[in-house]
C-alpha cells in the first residue's frame, strides 16, 4: 500500500539515485525530501507526488517544527501515511576540533543520532495502523572496531553517556583520530537504538507493525563524505584510487565496496518494504548481518534510549509511544 516516504539529506550521493529510482519503480509514493539547503537537491522539475523541505538536522526546534507540520499535514488528509522515514542524512568532520550545535550538543551525535531519533519518535502515530511501515537508519561497518582503516580510536559508547554529547577538548588532539571516532560511535548508537526501538514497538499494540533496520550499505567509492570536511589525501585518494580501481578494491580488499547508485537500490527496498519484509535489524547491503558485540549490550541500549529520549525532549504527549516504552530501567551512569 503506497504512501509517504521522507527521505533526510537528499542532496547526498546515495539521495539522489534512490529518489529516481523510486520515481521510476514506485510512482504511487509520494516522496518528501529534506536538506538543510534544499537549492541542492536534484531531482526531476515537475515531478508529481514530490514534495522538497527544508529541514536543519542541527537544530532541533526545527525538527520538532517540521514533525508537527508532517503530523498536520498526514491528518488534514493532505498526504497519505508514512510508508517510510529514510534517516540517510549524516555528518562527519575530520578537520577540526569537535562542534557544539544550539541545543549544545555534539554536531555529529545530533545530526546523526539524536535528530534522526527525534524524527522518528515524533512521526510514529503517522504510519498506516494496518500495513505499518519501515524505519531506515544508515550505520556502518564503522560502528565495528577495528574494520575502517581510518580508525585509531575505538568505537565504544562509555558508561557516562553525556561523553557523547560533550567530548573533552584535547590541546593535542589527534583531529583525524577523535573525528572519525565520534562519527563511528553516532553509527555504534544507531544500531544500538535501533534494537532498543524494535523492542519497544514489538511491545505496542498499536504500532507493532513498524519494523527498524540498521543498514550498513557499503563503503561509496563516489561518496560526498570523502571530499566534505576531510584531510587533502583522502580527497585525493578518492579521485586517484578509490573510483578509479572500485573494480579491484572490491574484490582484492573491501567487498562492501560500492556505488552510491547500488546502495540506493537496496535502501529503496527497505523503504518500500520489498527487502526482508517485516524483518528486523541489522543488515550489510541487503544481507541480514550481526551487528559487533558491542552493540549488542541490552543494559547500555537500554541506557542509550532512556537518554535518547531526554535529549529529543520526547514526552508521552508528542509521540504515539505509550508512556511506558519512553523511560527503560537500567543501572548505567547517564
Amino acid at each position: 500500500m503506497p504512501g509517504t516516504i521522507i527521505i533526510t539529506g537528499a542532496n547526498g550521493s546515495l539521495a539522489t539515485p534512490a529518489t529516481e529510482l523510486l520515481l521510476s519503480k514506485y510512482p504511487d509514493y509520494t516522496l518528501i525530501l529534506t536538506a538543510r539547503n534544499t537549492d541542492t537537491i536534484r531531482t526531476r522539475n515537475g515531478t508529481r507526488n514530490v514534495s522538497i523541505r527544508e529541514l536543519d538536522l542541527s537544530d532541533l526546534s526545527a525538527v520538532h517544527d517540521f514533525a508537527t507540520s508532517i503530523a498536520s499535514e498526514i491528518q488534514a488528509g493532505t498526504l497519505p501515511p508514512l510508508a517510510s522515514i529514510v534517516c540517510n542524512a549524516y555528518y562527519w568532520n575530520l578537520r577540526s576540533a569537535p562542534e557544539t550545535t544550539a541545543n549544545g550538543f555534539e554536531r555529529t551525535f545530533q545530526i546523526n543520532h539524536i535528530a534522526h531519533a527525534t524524527l522518528v519518535l515524533r512521526l510514529l502515530g503517522q504510519f498506516n495502523r494496518k500495513a505499518g511501515g519501515r524505519i531506515v537508519l544508515f550505520s556502518s561497518d564503522a560502528h565495528w572496531p577495528g574494520k575502517k582503516g581510518l580508525e585509531k580510536l575505538p568505537p565504544a559508547i562509555p558508561d557516562d553517556l553525556r561523553a557523547l554529547i560533550a567530548p573533552e577538548q584535547e590541546a593535542k588532539a589527534d583531529v583525524i583520530g577523535r573525528g572519525f571516532q565520534r562519527y563511528a560511535n553516532s553509527k555504534l548508537a544507531i544500531v544500538m537504538w535501533m534494537y532498543a526501538l524494535n523492542r519497544q514497538l514489538e511491545s505496542d499494540l498499536a504500532l507493532n507493525k513498524i519494523t527498524a533496520v540498521a543498514v550498513n550499505p557499503g563503503n561509496l567509492a563516489d561518496s560526498r563524505a570523502l571530499r566534505v570536511n576531510t584531510p587533502v589525501f583522502l580527497k585525493i585518494m578518492s579521485f586517484l584510487i578509490i573510483r578509479p580501481f572500485l573494480f579491484l578494491l572490491r574484490r582484492f580488499s573491501d567487498p562492501t565496496m560500492r556505488t552510491s547508485a547500488e546502495a540506493a537500490a537496496d535502501i529503496v527496498d527497505f523503504a518500500t518494504n520489498t527487502t526482508s519484509p517485516g524483518e528486523r535489524g541489522y543488515f550489510t547491503h541487503s544481507r541480514k548481518d550481526d551487528s559487533s558485540p558491542d552493540s549488542l549490550d541490552q543494559a547500555k541500549q537500554d541506557a542509550l534510549w532512556s537518554k535518547t529520549i531526554e535529549w529529543a525532549g520526547i514526552t508521552g504527549e508528542n509521540t504515539a509511544l505509550e508512556v511506558e516504552h519512553l523511560y527503560v530501567d537500567n543501572s548505567i551512569q547517564n
